[in-house]
C-alpha cells in the first residue's frame, strides 16, 4: 500500500504525485514498465477523443477527455523526471517562455491591428527561433506524425506564404484534373508504385482545393465517411425489407438500392 491521502477533490499536483507513485517500485507493474514508445499511441488516441468531445459539444465528456490528455502529458514527464532529464515544471517553464516570446504585442512593445498580424508575427518569431531561413525549412518542420491530409494542408499553406500558389481556386481545380489523368495513365500501365505516387499526388491536389475554400480536408473526409455509413445502413435496411441479405446480393443489386437511397436524400 502506497502512502497517499484520499481527498474529496484533487489538483494537478495530486495527479503528478499519483503518476509518480504508480511508476515507482511498489506501485503498478504495468505503469512502471511503460516507455515513451509504448504509450505514444495512447497520447494520440486521447487527443482524438478530446477532439470528438469538442465536436459533440459535450462539456462533461470534454472535461474527462482533457483529463486523459493531461494524464498522458504528466506520464511522459514522469518518465523523463525519473531519468533525470526534465520535469513537469520544466515543461511548464518552456511553454510559458514560448508564449511570452511569441506574444510581444501583449508582453512587449509590439503593436498589432488584428489577429492576422498576430499570426504573421508568431510565424516570423517561430522561424527565427528554429533558424528556418528558407520556406522549405518551414515545410520540413511540419510533423510527419500528423494525419496526412492535415500535413499536406500545412505544407501548402507555407508554400502559399512564400508566394508559390495559384491566384485563384480554378488553378487548383485544373491541377486536380491533371493529377486524375495521370492516375488513370498509371493504372493503365499497371505499375503499383506509380499508382501509389499518382494517387498521393491526386490527394495532395484535392487538399489544395479544400484549402482555397477554407475547408478542413480531414473534417470533409470524416463527413463523407459518416454519410457513407448512413447510406449503407439504409441499403441494409432496404435489402432486409425485401427479405434479402446483402451478403447474398450481387454488386449490381446493392448498387441499385444505393442509388435509390441517394435519390431519397
Amino acid at each position: 500500500m502506497v502512502d497517499f491521502e484520499n481527498k474529496p477533490s484533487y489538483d494537478v499536483y495530486d495527479l503528478k504525485k499519483i503518476i509518480s507513485l504508480l511508476r515507482s517500485p511498489g506501485g503498478c507493474p504495468w505503469d512502471f514498465e511503460q516507455t515513451h514508445d509504448s504509450i505514444r499511441r495512447n497520447l494520440l488516441e486521447e487527443a482524438y477523443e478530446a477532439a470528438e468531445a469538442i465536436d459533440s459539444r459535450d462539456t462533461e465528456h470534454l472535461r474527462e477527455e482533457l483529463g486523459d490528455v493531461l494524464m498522458q502529458v504528466v506520464f511522459h514527464a514522469d518518465i523523463e523526471e525519473k531519468n533525470g532529464s526534465f520535469s513537469l515544471d520544466d515543461i511548464a517553464d518552456e511553454a510559458c517562455k514560448k508564449l511570452i516570446r511569441r506574444h510581444p504585442h501583449v508582453f512587449g512593445n509590439v503593436s498589432v491591428n488584428n489577429s492576422s498580424e498576430v499570426l504573421l508575427n508568431w510565424d516570423t518569431i517561430k522561424q527565427n527561433e528554429k533558424r528556418q531561413t528558407r520556406a522549405s525549412d518551414s515545410m520540413d518542420s511540419v510533423a510527419r506524425s500528423l494525419p496526412a491530409l492535415w500535413r499536406a494542408e500545412k505544407i501548402q499553406g507555407k508554400a502559399a506564404k512564400a508566394g508559390f500558389d495559384w491566384p485563384e481556386w480554378s488553378g487548383a481545380m485544373e491541377a486536380l484534373r491533371e493529377e486524375f489523368g495521370e492516375l488513370q495513365s498509371a493504372i493503365g500501365s499497371g505499375g503499383s508504385e506509380s499508382i501509389e505516387e499518382e494517387l498521393g499526388d491526386l490527394l495532395f491536389s484535392a487538399v489544395n482545393v479544400a484549402r482555397f475554400f477554407g475547408i478542413d480536408p480531414e473534417h470533409a473526409l470524416g463527413l463523407s465517411s459518416d454519410k457513407f455509413i448512413s447510406r449503407f445502413t439504409r441499403v441494409e435496411d432496404a435489402a432486409a425489407d425485401r427479405g434479402l441479405n446483402i451478403k447474398d446480393m450481387s454488386l449490381d443489386g446493392m448498387d441499385e438500392i444505393y442509388r435509390q437511397v441517394k435519390l431519397e436524400e
